[in-house]
């Protein structure tokens, strides 16, 4: 056990690190940013991701929307701004919202290898299914940013620690379970649209986590496949 445990906290590697950026680099406070008047590129596409009035126009009652939810998801700087970014999480959400039951549509995933856990990069979106019958999810991830991307391809669970901590960075990895290297499904304290993502690792929610959990073992295959937007 001893060796297993020393085998697994050199493969992490500093792919293991799931602090967000924002936090690495000493985000400002959400309560010390200003609210803009100004309006942004996706104006209308967010007022209407939002339930506002579509007008294209910046009001106090917009920006305080906005904000909100930069702050739910910690996207930064949270000053009410309608830009790429803020655009682009409502952009997936809408898209993974839209996958509805039925992930594996398009049959990326392979469906001749029994009980399997999917992650497609592209939706942010994992599940697991056995055959082609869905047993779980699928549930909103945060895979690898750029440069420290979620590698794709076909990996098996080889180690899995309930309440690892990386030794590199003193960061919790609560149940944790190892498909490749240093990368993992774990749950983290963050939002699941928090940019620009993870250092490899497959962040989960806390429930979701703890369901992967109790449905996987070791030797369970894991199908990485897709690319991350801005990868």
């Amino acid at each position: 056990m001893g060796d297993l445990r020393r085998r697994g906290v050199v493969a992490l590697g500093v792919t293991a690190l799931v602090a967000p950026l924002t936090l690495a680099i000493g985000a400002t406070p959400a309560q010390a940013a200003s609210c803009t008047t100004s309006a942004g590129p996706y104006q209308k596409k967010v007022e209407k991701f939002l339930g506002r009035p579509v007008d294209g126009k910046q009001s106090a009652a917009d920006c305080k929307a906005v904000r909100a939810f930069q702050t739910k998801h910690g996207i930064r700087p949270n000053i009410g701004y309608a830009g790429p970014v803020t655009w682009g999480v409502m952009n997936l959400m809408n898209k993974q919202k839209a996958v509805g039951k039925n992930p594996n549509k398009a049959g990326k995933c392979p469906t001749n290898k029994g009980r399997i856990a999917c992650v497609d990069l592209t939706l942010q979106l994992s599940w697991i299914q056995d055959g082609k019958k869905l047993v779980y999810g699928p549930v909103p991830v945060r895979t690898g940013r750029n440069g420290y991307e979620t590698r794709t391809g076909l990996k098996k669970v080889y180690w899995r620690n309930k309440n690892h901590v990386s030794t590199i960075y003193d960061v919790p990895m609560p149940y944790s379970q190892f498909f490749d290297g240093g990368q993992a499904f774990h749950s983290v304290g963050v939002s699941m649209w928090n940019p620009p993502g993870s250092h490899g690792c497959v962040n989960m929610t806390s429930t979701a986590a703890k369901k992967y959990w109790s449905l996987l073992k070791k030797g369970d295959d894991v199908y990485v496949y897709g690319r991350k937007s801005g990868t």
